[in-house]
């Protein structure tokens, strides 16, 4: 469910194409074309695409466009590390084989749209829908074969194996550490969602809900008192955040909101539990060629050349990441009218995450599948 995003469009083309103008100043005659993506925007980086043409000594040329913007009027994470995401997208496609749209500019000036801005060549593909789920409508249902599904899980299971190879002290990206949560590792990851939580509901008019509160008290009752390895951890590590080309294969790895130093089993275990969110949470049945649980983790192993471990706990862990996340989206659509606040506490305790957590804790449900938000 999106926010309303009041940006004028058309306003925006003109001021785009000036922008670009000035970073190109060989090129005559720059035009933005009309921008899609949205007179409604999702809950975290405003996304415009649009197709900007030029003249270069004469000759006509052109190129698609991604621009992202830095949320302001609606934030869903504790802190937008919004420079951080270009920094990271920059490092990796300049020094790394992970796949990443090539980006171009850094705009921190706010007076253009609002708020500061990066901007991508736009990377031919398909990503697997989150709404309506990819499980239950769209082209990995209805035109992929059993085979080709099973090539995308393990392509993007490769992709995230490449992201935690990255030698991330060689490429400077220590500036991702949050040292004011305390000590690189889980230590910075807990404390920094326990702080989430705090803020998450602290700010909704409702409480937290019984399965989220339980999360947390597992979270910390389990959580692992040291790190056996760190590394370059890309957050929301998911097939959703994937775009692939017609062989099913990742083109580019996307949405880098959540990009963080922790151990590598934190992206794993997200992947596996937002596998579950998709399949068990809605509910769906599991798409034909899917890999099991097992087979993804064999997958990621013989990739990344790690042995998985404690995954059962990083499961966990995502699911209380995503429950306060859910927490946030709620309390957006309850601020911007989009959904009576009655109505929005009941998503936030029943949506596809707190139903898989309560089964994985062995409670009872916290309702029924509710129709296709969560």
């Amino acid at each position: 469910m999106p926010i309303p995003e009041q940006r004028d469009l058309e306003q925006a083309r003109g001021i785009l194409a000036d922008w670009l103008a000035k970073q190109r100043p060989e090129l005559s005659d720059v035009e933005v074309g009309p921008i899609s993506g949205p007179a409604f925007t999702g809950f975290s980086n405003e996304t415009l695409l649009f197709d900007a043409s030029w003249s270069e000594d004469g000759t006509p040329g052109g190129q698609s466009l991604v621009l992202r913007v830095k949320p302001t009027q609606h934030t869903v994470f504790l802190e937008a590390d919004f420079e951080q995401q270009y920094l990271v997208l920059r490092t990796l496609g300049a020094h790394s084989t992970v796949p990443v749209p090539p980006v171009q500019w850094y705009e921190a000036d706010e007076s253009y749209l609002g708020a500061p801005f990066f901007v991508m060549g736009r990377v031919a593909g398909r990503v697997p829908a989150d709404n309506p789920p990819y499980t239950l409508q769209g082209w990995l249902l209805d035109e992929s074969t059993p085979a080709e599904r099973r090539v995308l899980v393990e392509s993007g299971l490769g992709a995230l194996a490449a992201i935690h190879g990255v030698d991330w002290r060689e490429l400077g990206l220590e500036v991702l550490s949050k040292p004011q949560y305390g000590q690189l590792g889980f230590e910075q990851q807990l404390r920094y969602y326990e702080r989430s939580y705090e803020w998450a509901q602290a700010d909704a008019g409702f409480p937290a809900s019984a399965v989220s509160r339980a999360t947390l008290e597992w979270v910390q009752a389990h959580a692992p008192d040291h790190d056996p390895e760190i590394t370059l951890c890309w957050g929301d590590a998911r097939i959703n955040n994937q775009l692939f080309g017609p062989d099913h294969r990742v083109a580019a790895v996307l949405d880098w909101e959540m990009v963080t130093l922790a151990d590598p089993m934190m992206d794993l275990g997200w992947w596996l539990f937002l596998d579950r969110h998709f399949h068990e949470g809605m509910p769906a049945p599991r798409l034909e060629g899917f890999p099991t649980r097992d087979e993804m983790v064999t997958m990621y192993e013989r990739a990344s050349g790690r042995t998985a471990r404690d995954l059962e706990f990083y499961e966990m862990f995502a699911g209380l990441r995503f429950a306060v996340v859910m927490m946030r989206i709620a309390t957006l659509v309850a601020g911007f009218g989009l959904m009576p606040l009655e109505a929005a506490e009941e998503m936030a305790a029943n949506n596809a995450v707190t139903r898989v957590l309560a089964d994985q804790l062995g409670l009872p449900a916290p309702g029924p599948a509710p129709g296709s938000f969560g």
